[in-house]
């Protein structure tokens, strides 16, 4: 057990081989609850907190090849258009004719 002491404004400070052993680096987030007495820290998995921005293209990738029908393909390339991109220069799997 480590004894640490809170400085202004409520910090404390993660004695360093605790945060090496969890991975903990500065920014990561770190989850408190208080049960009774007691404050419980938990580190909150970097992945949980990750967020993928997808540009304009991927958006449209994604529009044109996960559809399930002609209509929907159809329906698919307007969307694309609305957003702008020419659906033909986008990669995808092209319904036949």
């Amino acid at each position: 057990m480590k004894t640490i002491v809170m400085g202004k404004r409520g910090t404390v400070v993660i004695p360093a081989k605790i945060r090496r052993s969890l991975h903990l680096d500065e920014g990561s987030a770190i989850q408190l609850v208080q049960r009774d007495n007691t404050i419980v820290m938990s580190p909150i998995a970097k992945q949980a907190s990750e967020v993928e921005i997808y540009t304009p293209e991927r958006l449209a990738e994604f529009f044109l090849n996960n559809v399930m029908t002609r209509e929907g393909y159809l329906e698919a390339r307007k969307d694309v258009e609305a957003m702008g991109i020419d659906p033909d220069s986008i990669d995808h799997l092209r319904w036949p004719e």
